[in-house]
């Protein structure tokens, strides 16, 4: 197991609202700011940022793009990366991340898309599949595909906890490293 599964592993764990708060510091004590892109979660993670402490100080703005067509209209995703992989994939998020950070111009985006049930998706993709995108400063740019069980609210419930979860790690948060409040 790598470092960043056991930290996404302990962390799941925690309460969301107490997640999101970490995050908000963590983002806030980098001078950093976050935009969100949802697919599946239908502003349930910006719902969920929005109701942090001094979400203004970290949090700017969030897209909702269900549709390819919102996808490629309001995130500029390529209509050629939706047909050849699907919304749901690795270029997709990838995509919607980085559209993301560009149009809204904050410094870090994610991008969730998946499918939280009770179908998958028509190429087989069983239902509980979400892939993830996030752009980091630096222009970097990493995703990851987690399965989770349940009905939808829980598979999106914890997909919105995984973002957040695994967004912590990638900005190297730890527990000693919280800012003094």
């Amino acid at each position: 197991m790598t470092t960043e599964q056991q930290f996404c592993q302990q962390f799941m764990e925690k309460p969301l609202d107490f997640l999101a708060n970490e995050l908000g510091d963590l983002l806030t004590s980098k001078k950093l700011r976050l935009t969100t892109a949802e697919s599946c979660t239908g502003g349930l993670l910006g719902s969920t940022l929005c109701a942090a402490k001094d979400t203004p100080s970290f949090f700017g703005s969030g897209f909702i793009t269900f549709t390819d067509e919102a996808k490629m209209t309001l995130l500029n995703v390529n209509p050629e990366t939706l047909a050849k992989h699907t919304a749901v994939s690795k270029a997709t998020v990838e995509e919607m991340a980085t559209g993301a950070v560009r149009v809204s111009g904050e410094d870090v985006g994610i991008a969730v898309s998946g499918y939280g049930g009770p179908d998958g998706g028509e190429d087989g993709t069983p239902a509980g599949s979400v892939w993830f995108g996030w752009a980091l400063p630096g222009n970097k740019v990493d995703s990851a595909l987690q399965h989770f069980e349940g009905e939808c609210t829980e598979v999106l419930a914890q997909a919105v906890k995984y973002a957040i979860v695994a967004l912590l790690f990638k900005l190297g948060y730890t527990p000693d490293s919280r800012p003094e409040h």
